[in-house]
Parts: structure tokens; sequence; C-alpha cells
């Protein structure tokens, strides 16, 4: 079964209000069977442009990928992101293994 990707590139505009979506999020991912794959660091960008921050999240399958972002819990958390930084968030399917 092929895994399931968040992938965000994002700018945060509010590093208080952030702080305290990372506290949210962080152990709300490890309990949802979400993985940090990237969380932040450096970055090269070789063509085109993308936002400051690059985000990826591992899930066991794309349909937790899509459950654990419209849960209700993750809806109510992420508020504090949508306050405090400007997203491009996409759900993505592996490859199978």
């Amino acid at each position: 079964m092929a895994k399931g990707y968040w992938v965000v590139h994002l700018e945060v505009t509010d590093a208080d209000t952030y702080g305290m979506y990372r506290e949210f999020v962080l152990p709300f991912l490890a309990a949802s069977g979400g993985r940090f794959v990237i969380s932040g660091g450096e970055q090269s960008v070789v063509e085109g442009s993308v936002r400051p921050r690059m985000v990826v999240v591992e899930f066991p399958s794309l349909a937790d990928a899509r459950r654990v972002y419209h849960s209700a819990e993750y809806q109510h958390g992420m508020q504090e992101r949508l306050a405090s930084s400007s997203a491009d968030f996409a759900i993505v399917e592996g490859l199978e293994d």
C-alpha cells in the first residue's frame, strides 16, 4: 500500500502564534500515525520559487493522511497555523512499496 504525505510550503508571519500551533501539532501527529520527514531545515531552491519553509509528514496510507487532515481535532488545531502563516498544502500519494 502506498503511503500518504502532507507536503507543505509555508511562510511564518507570526512566530509566537505558530509556536502554539507546533505545540499542538507535534503530539497530535505522533498520536495520529504521522511522522515528520522534513520540518524546516536548509533548502536550496534550484528552479522556480517556494516559500521559505518546507514540511513533509508521512502517514501509513493516503487515506490516513486525508483522515487526519479532515479530522475535527486537526481542523480546530490548525486555526493557529492559518492565523500565523501562509501556505501551499497538498496531500499526496506516495509510490507503492
